[in-house]
């Protein structure tokens, strides 16, 4: 697991926001995980400045956002 970055908010549509030091991959491949190496779900989005970007995350479905504010995610490596 490589550390992400430690999640900013919940968007209006239920995307996790996150900031990040490192621009990581995008699509199927970007499986992130919580401390407790659960599965959130995966990268959809990566924008704002290149040296940290933002990251927006779509969680899985079955997966309780409410308590990722301020909790640092993880990428799983594959």
């Amino acid at each position: 697991m490589r550390r992400l970055g430690k999640v900013l908010h919940i968007s209006k549509r239920g995307s996790v926001i996150l900031r990040t030091d490192k621009t990581p991959p995008v699509g199927s491949r970007s499986i992130v995980l919580d401390k407790k190496a659960q599965e959130v779900g995966v990268i959809i989005d990566v924008f704002g400045p290149v040296k940290e970007p933002y990251v927006a995350i779509r969680p899985r479905r079955d997966f309780d956002t409410s308590k990722l504010v301020g909790q640092m995610l993880y990428l799983k490596k594959k």
